[in-house]
């Protein structure tokens, strides 16, 4: 079984790559899912947020209020690395789980998507990297016409991501996702070629 790490930063069309992906067979592992399993209700993350910041974030039906814990850790870094000392262990588990259930089931590709891959250092987690990229100034114009967030707002989301110069150095596979959607399923599909020559040799 081949485990594909995706990323991309916010705004390159990781989504767009990953439903062809899917439509072509890969199993996908989706970490900003496993985020919000990993808080629900009863969790042992939770409960160590609950230490921490007490009843406070702990919403009505028992999970994470997500909003009361988002303003906390947007107006506090130190805040913000606490909670992410905490979830990061969680979810790296929980697809560590996902990925044995998927190996039993005879999977060849599973890709696991990953936007904050290389900040998280989960690389070692994949046989390989793929990054799905973007010129920033398209990026942020995706982020202003399909998220509705204003411009300044955009720029401030894209600048506190690592520079997609870097994460190109560190990648195995690059999806440049700077035309059209037709351009972008061509290329898409040569790296699937790839990656499926790649699952025959595992």
């Amino acid at each position: 079984m081949l485990r594909v790490g995706l990323t991309g930063n916010v705004g390159a069309g990781k989504s767009t790559v990953v439903a062809l992906f899917a439509s072509w067979g890969a199993s996908i592992i989706d970490t900003d899912v496993l985020a919000r399993e990993v808080v629900a209700a009863g969790s042992a993350a939770l409960e160590q947020i609950r230490e921490v910041w007490g009843d406070a974030v702990v919403a009505a039906d028992g999970g994470l209020d997500r909003d009361a814990m988002r303003r906390i850790v947007f107006a506090d870094p130190e805040a913000r690395s606490k909670l992410e000392d905490i979830l990061h262990p969680a979810i790296v588990m929980r697809c560590r789980e996902l990925f044995v259930e998927a190996e039993a089931r005879g999977d060849r590709i599973v890709i696991g998507v990953v936007p904050l891959l290389y900040e998280t250092e989960m690389e070692n987690e994949f046989d390989v990297v793929l990054l799905v990229d973007a010129p920033l100034a398209q990026r942020i114009e995706r982020l202003v016409s399909k998220r509705g967030l204003k411009a300044d707002e955009a720029r401030a989301v894209a600048a506190a991501q690592m520079l997609a110069e870097e994460k190109r150095e560190r990648a195995d596979f690059i999806i440049d996702n700077d035309s059209d959607i037709t351009t972008l399923e061509r290329r898409t599909w040569e790296t699937w070629k790839e990656i499926d020559k790649l699952s025959q040799a595992v």
